[in-house]
């Protein structure tokens, strides 16, 4: 207990050291997956736009994820 009566907190861990990199290459695979599902589907007649747009966003982004991941990690290592 602290002189004010507050508990004294234990000291939060130190963050892991994660490849950003390879998570970003990872989720921008499974939305390239799911972009061309949506496409074999809409060759088959079924409507996929909404999928379509999502996954190509999500495709975009990811690149864009795994660009800021590298460009930081040489900012980190330095």
């Amino acid at each position: 207990m602290r002189a004010d009566g507050r508990p004294r907190l234990r000291p939060s861990p130190p963050p892991l050291d994660v490849d950003l990199h390879l998570i970003m290459a990872v989720g921008t695979a499974v939305w390239a997956v799911v972009l061309i599902v949506s496409g074999v589907l809409a060759l088959l007649g079924h409507t996929t736009g909404p999928a379509g747009i999502t996954s190509a966003a999500g495709i975009a982004i990811g690149l864009y994820g795994m660009r800021w991941a590298r460009r930081n990690r040489a900012t980190a290592t330095e």
